[in-house]
């Protein structure tokens, strides 16, 4: 029968390079180890582990059963914190991921009619990299994420995507830029202007915009990078470049920049949770709910409004 510290042991092995640091990544004496693998061995009847002088690697076999290992270890470590927040609070704890624009103006209407149901709330901000790795680690129940519309997420099969809404792109350039004028800004009279851009190139705004570009004749000349969303807009009213800045981004304009929407298709990034299926079903689908609501006022204030307005101070990335 197999056994959890078989798995363990498969994984130390793995990741260590040898039975002998396996044995001191898990705090085991060596023939602890050795007793381990062996019984692992034993019980699919196949060498999981090849020995040499420079260690140990694994076979075949071993590496077709590590990433089950892995997510079955996983799996354990979530429900023994699920249950401990449970039996030391007395309550469930929902570990929730959000990117700043969304932590601004999408979150916090939804956990506060959350949090006036009992449920405690874990919240981290981070950048969308970190957000997707705390998902596939299984650090976060849900988080808040963004895409390029058609694009799928690098995430597991048991970690479903609910969209929200689509948050559009906005033209932001200088007050008295010649296109300042205009209701609707088509690209082609920006072939000759540099772009502020994003510091990464997977950012679903910056492959838009680059997109957008090509299908009008050119490639964006990027002339700075940041994912400071009030940087961006202080160079462009410095006259440094021309950006596109998601409307959830935007707050109440400067006087010295004007906004407005691009000539032609309209472009935007997808806002969207993602959720684990094994996850604290009732309160996070609680929350889902609570935050397509708060979506749906966004979007219903967005067709009444020229610009969507934001809190004050609200200048972070993504």
């Amino acid at each position: 029968m197999l056994d959890l510290r078989h798995l363990q042991v498969l994984r130390a092995i793995a990741r260590e390079g040898s039975l002998a640091g396996a044995a001191r990544a898990l705090h085991y004496s060596q023939p602890t180890v050795t007793h381990h693998l062996a019984s692992l061995e034993s019980h699919f009847s196949a060498r999981m582990v090849r020995r040499g002088s420079r260690g140990a690697t694994l076979t075949e076999v071993g590496e077709a059963l590590l990433p089950h290992a892995d997510a079955v270890l996983s799996r354990v470590q979530l429900a023994e914190k699920e249950v401990r927040d449970l039996v030391e609070h007395g309550t469930p704890t929902l570990r929730v991921g959000t990117f700043p624009t969304a932590g601004a103006l999408l979150l916090p209407p939804a956990v506060k009619s959350l949090r006036g149901q009992g449920v405690e709330l874990s919240l981290t901000e981070g950048e969308l990299p970190a957000l997707l790795d705390g998902l596939r680690s299984r650090q976060l129940h849900l988080s808040l994420v963004f895409s390029q519309p058609g694009d799928r997420l690098d995430l597991e099969d048991d970690v479903d995507v609910h969209p929200l809404l689509d948050d559009p792109l906005l033209l932001a350039l200088p007050a008295d830029h010649p296109c300042a004028a205009r209701d609707r800004v088509p690209l082609a009279a920006l072939r000759e202007e540099a772009w502020i851009v994003g510091t990464t190139d997977w950012d679903p705004c910056d492959r838009l915009l680059t997109w957008a570009c090509r299908q009008v004749g050119y490639e964006p000349l990027h002339a700075l990078r940041t994912d400071d969303y009030g940087v961006i807009q202080g160079f462009v009213a410095a006259g440094v470049g021309v950006a596109l800045l998601p409307r959830l981004a935007l707050g109440s304009p400067r006087d010295d920049i004007a906004v407005r929407p691009l000539d032609g298709p309209p472009l935007a990034r997808r806002i969207a949770v993602a959720m684990l299926r094994s996850t604290i079903s009732r309160s996070a689908a609680d929350l889902l709910d609570a935050l397509r609501a708060q979506a749906d006022r966004i979007t219903a204030a967005w067709a009444h409004e020229t610009v969507s307005p934001r809190p004050d101070g609200v200048s972070g990335g993504a």
